[in-house]
């Protein structure tokens, strides 16, 4: 058996309230977590108790580093004005609530455009999102399994928001969350699927590390813990070794479902 790299930290997606708490009982480093609702426009909200200082000075002391998801709402490729602008606030907020506790990065979705949109309007309303926000910690865009007008499923588009997103003043504090649910089910291949998107993008920030309920090219977006899914396993522990990047498993269950992920991911890095 084979021990990960210290520079290859293995965490997971998890409840809010008490994210520190949550990273104890797994014996991590690093969580991710949301911020409020993430079916919601409301804004973030820290229910941590004490609130964001003592979030912040909690992990710091414990030695772990925060992710926050953006909510799933947030689209801002759409040309639909009454989505787009909500969700270029809500981003914002997101970003200064994640830099309020001392969060390692923002993740967001690619979004969409219409069926009869024209790609090249959502690449440059990404372009304007990211010249929009003040971004004071690292967003990262993360690919998605599903839509024929994603703006982050198929590595074509990916490449379009990235050549749009590069050109942006602030480009630098972009990066980029690789899911290998969202990969596989979105129809990209798995064995060479990190070449070709640092190929793309220059980078690859941070894994989400999903099994896939559903078949290759599916557009489905279910997760399933590692190796009770349809991703080949070599293949799987694979993308997450030549991604080199921290890993976060988002995958069901609480802290004993999380461990038994992590031995597995561990055994075959």
């Amino acid at each position: 058996m084979s021990t990960p790299s210290p520079a290859l930290p293995v965490g997971a997606h998890v409840e809010q309230t008490d994210p520190v708490a949550e990273a104890v009982a797994r014996q991590t480093t690093l969580v991710q977590f949301f911020l409020g609702d993430p079916q919601g426009y409301k804004g973030p909200e820290i229910r941590f108790e004490g609130g964001a200082a003592a979030l912040r000075t909690a992990a710091a002391e414990a030695g772990v580093d925060l992710y926050v998801h953006a909510p799933y709402v947030v689209n801002v490729a759409t040309t639909n004005n009454r989505i787009r602008i909500p969700s270029r606030k809500l981003l914002q907020q997101h970003m200064d609530a994640a830099a309020e506790i001392g969060a390692k990065g923002l993740v967001v979705h690619g979004g969409h455009v219409g069926k009869d949109d024209d790609p090249a309007v959502g690449f440059d309303n990404w372009r304007k999102a990211i010249e929009a926000t003040d971004l004071k910690i690292p967003l990262l865009i993360e690919n998605t399994a599903g839509g024929d007008n994603a703006m982050a499923r198929h590595l074509d588009r990916i490449a379009g928001v990235w050549d749009a997103v590069s050109s942006a003043e602030g480009a630098d504090r972009v990066g980029f969350c690789l899911d290998t649910c969202h990969a596989w089910a979105g129809g990209i291949e798995l064995g060479d699927a990190v070449e070709r998107i640092r190929a793309i993008t220059g980078r690859i920030d941070l894994v989400h590390a999903n099994d896939s309920r559903d078949a290759f090219d599916s557009g489905a977006d279910r997760h399933a813990n590692f190796g009770q899914g349809h991703l080949p396993p070599d293949e799987f522990a694979a993308v997450v070794r030549e991604a080199g990047a921290p890993v976060i498993c988002e995958t069901p269950g609480g802290a004993a479902e999380h461990a038994a992920d992590f031995a597995w991911l561990r055994e075959r890095l």
